[in-house]
């Protein structure tokens, strides 16, 4: 399905750094309808400033808190419902990390990674419906990662979370497309953002970043590109499709190459 951004209202989670802010700042940009959200009220006051600096007049709210809240959630919803009426699309960029072997890590990095990358995106999924099923050409972003399509070590408390995103997103897509409402997944490799800066932990003693990390203007303009066009499933590096096409061909070769890589 083809769709213009323009105009459309959209929520963005996550919107303080990184992907999240360009993702506001590009929608803006081609006249979009925003409210974004992240923990970090003074960041998200500077973007709403940026974005009405750069596009006089722009619709653009912001409302800052814990996306794991239950009762923030609401309010966020909430605040669209009075402001708007109905929602264009809700991009689920909100995420967290955590890096280092299972055996040194703990039940609560693991229930906290889980709440933000998958309870928390899912519950405002189920709150954000009916004001989607009024929406025009509605759709669902959600921000996955090609490890949710390929798992590796040090990283297992992630990958379990956007492997279950990546799951009920798909199945999902099916129950929504009735009502009209579409659902892309994007699935970038490692980001140059402050996505590792900003880890729960991190045990292990390794460089994450490299300098084939993909930028955050590419990202943010790979998942407007998959919104415009209804792309459903985006991987959007070489080395992320290599992996990907590696572990369906030729699964025990992946796992012994992954094997190698976590010693």
């Amino acid at each position: 399905m083809r769709r213009k951004v323009a105009d459309k209202r959209l929520l963005v989670t996550g919107a303080s750094s990184g992907i999240g802010k360009e993702l506001a700042i590009q929608l803006a940009a081609k006249g979009a309808r925003l409210l974004v959200t992240a923990r970090r009220g003074e960041l998200l006051d500077s973007l709403v400033h940026e974005i009405r600096s750069n596009e006089s007049n722009r619709d653009v709210a912001a409302l800052a808190g814990d996306i794991t809240d239950p009762d923030f959630r609401f309010r966020l919803i909430e605040l669209a419902q009075n402001r708007w009426g109905r929602l264009d699309g809700l991009v689920n960029n909100a995420g967290v990390g955590a890096m280092g072997r299972f055996t040194d890590s703990t039940p609560q990095t693991l229930r906290q990674v889980m709440e933000v990358n998958f309870f928390a995106p899912v519950e405002l999924i189920r709150l954000a419906i009916p004001l989607l099923q009024r929406g025009q050409q509605p759709i669902i972003v959600n921000m996955g990662s090609v490890l949710g399509h390929r798992a590796v070590p040090l990283k297992s408390e992630y990958c379990a979370s956007k492997f279950a995103l990546h799951g009920l997103g798909d199945a999902l897509r099916a129950e929504l497309a009735p009502l009209g409402i579409d659902l892309t997944m994007i699935s970038p490799s490692t980001t140059d953002s402050d996505f590792f800066e900003h880890a729960i932990q991190d045990t292990t003693q390794k460089t994450w970043k490299n300098r084939g990390a993909t930028s955050v203007k590419q990202v943010a303009a790979a998942t407007i590109r998959a919104m415009s066009k209804g792309t459903h499933d985006v991987i959007l590096t070489l080395g992320g499709k290599s992996l990907v096409l590696l572990d369906r061909i030729a699964p025990t070769l992946a796992d012994h190459a992954m094997q190698r890589w976590a010693q």
